[in-house]
């Protein structure tokens, strides 16, 4: 049978849906098998699903792969038995898998969209609000403690130029919001005072690393900042922030009304994912993060009478979503720059375990920055911001897309970020573990005893406190 060369869009659309249909069988067994290792270790299952996107990533067996420079989509296992099964010719395979890598890419993004949704319905907006002015210093220090420490010692230690030092320290103040809020609702600490505080600071510190990756691009890009994109991106996303919140919690009793005259099935989460939606796509008309329209979303409805009800109803589309998100990360991540035997790669592991001090220590401190809070666990606040994730490879690919970055000084960013994502979660739960009891939850007329419990309970804390 002579094979058929499947050359036009008509003729690919089916194998295009046919190859996304097998990568999100590859996801869902990865995590799934991930997760329930993870647990069997007592960990958080995100990291098992991290871990296993990097085994069925390009570090491991390349069954699922992501266009990079050069990348037609011949290395992939999967794209090869498409090619088999599917009798495509070199073009159609590149088209195949560009198409195929879209939509994997998008169906990620809606993950962490509807996964910040999610944590914003968890989450106590009285709370947040309480302990704003923390969470802002927090992510203020969160930002300027690593860009600083990690630009003068790149430009000090290793003789590396100014502005690809100033990249490189931009990437340092990324955290990954979806990550730590994935551990911190996994571990049942998110609507603790220190969860708060570590979701605040990460919202916080997301729109803050949009500013700096903003300035930084302008910076690689023209060799000056533009002042004026500066003040645009910092006033827009105050306003957005505040005006969403603040008008959607004047029209939530419009949002319980309408829902309650509807009479068809799915009203309650359909017009609530609309609401998330729009909020998300503002955020990004606006040249801000959708995670943050999608998180603001989940606050609002959060204050309303079907808080409860919608939460049910969302976890079995995150269960379906997220996963997709975390197993793409993992599998976008090359480990191979952390191969010392490589010669081209071992500038790069030195500048790394710089970065990699860095990175850690940057975060750590930002849990002695909250005042007013006695008794709260501030190692955690600080392990809490550590994780870099996505954000951070979003800085590195910036970087060396415009060619700023150096290979050494791109590698040592990727395992920065790598190290520090899959260290993070882990230690989340280790020092949150080591208090025996949060002070939150103390009976009531204990408050006045907080000081006398961080002593009994938290041992491990009171030389550094």
């Amino acid at each position: 049978m002579s094979p058929l060369l499947a050359t036009t869009t008509a003729e690919i659309s089916p194998i295009v849906l046919a190859s996304v249909l097998l990568s999100l069988v590859v996801v869902y067994i990865a995590s799934k098998l991930g997760g329930e290792i993870s647990a069997q270790f007592n960990l958080p299952p995100v990291l098992g699903e991290l871990v296993a996107g990097v085994i069925v990533g390009v570090s491991a067996l390349h069954l699922l792969m992501f266009p990079a420079v050069g990348e037609s989509g011949s290395h992939s296992v999967l794209m090869s038995l498409m090619q088999t099964t599917g009798y495509l010719n070199p073009d159609a395979l590149t088209q195949v898998f560009q198409s195929q890598s879209e939509v994997l890419s998008v169906l990620a993004e809606v993950g962490v969209v509807i996964l910040l949704f999610e944590i914003g319905l968890e989450s106590d907006l009285t709370e947040l609000l309480r302990v704003g002015a923390q969470a802002t210093i927090v992510a203020i220090v969160g930002v300027v403690v690593p860009f600083t420490l990690g630009t003068a010692g790149l430009m000090l230690l290793f003789g590396v130029p100014t502005v690809p030092a100033i990249f490189a320290g931009a990437a340092l103040t990324a955290t990954s919001i979806g990550i730590t809020a994935k551990v911190l609702a996994e571990i049942q600490r998110l609507k603790s005072r220190e969860g708060q505080i570590i979701i605040g600071a990460a919202v916080m510190d997301d729109v803050l690393g949009i500013i700096v990756l903003a300035v930084v691009a302008s910076l690689a890009r023209d060799g000056k900042v533009e002042v004026s994109n500066v003040l645009y991106l910092i006033v827009s996303a105050a306003a957005f922030l505040v005006g969403a919140i603040w008008l959607g919690r004047l029209l939530s009793p419009l949002f319980v009304a309408l829902v309650n005259k509807m009479i068809t099935r799915g009203q309650l989460l359909l017009v609530s994912l609309t609401f998330a939606f729009i909020l998300s796509y503002v955020a990004a008309a606006i040249h801000l993060e959708a995670i943050l329209g999608a998180f603001a979303a989940g606050l609002i409805l959060a204050e309303t009478e079907k808080q409860e009800e919608l939460q049910q109803q969302i976890t079995p589309i995150a269960d379906m979503l997220v996963p997709i998100f975390f197993v793409v990360v993992g599998a976008r991540t090359d480990i191979s720059v952390l191969n010392p035997f490589v010669p081209e790669n071992r500038e790069g592991l030195i500048i790394a375990a710089f970065l990699l001090g860095v990175a850690i220590l940057g975060k750590v401190v930002t849990g002695w920055s909250v005042f007013g809070q006695p008794g709260i666990n501030r190692l955690a606040i600080g392990v809490g911001m550590v994780p870099r994730g996505e954000v951070g490879l979003v800085f590195a690919a910036v970087g060396t897309a415009s060619g700023v970055l150096s290979d050494s000084l791109n590698a040592a960013i990727i395992v920065m970020v790598i190290l520090t994502t899959f260290l993070a979660p882990p230690l989340l739960r280790v020092v949150f573990d080591r208090a025996d009891l949060p002070v939150e939850d103390l009976p009531a007329g204990a408050s006045d005893q907080s000081e006398g419990l961080q002593e009994a309970q938290l041992p491990a804390l009171k030389p550094v406190e």
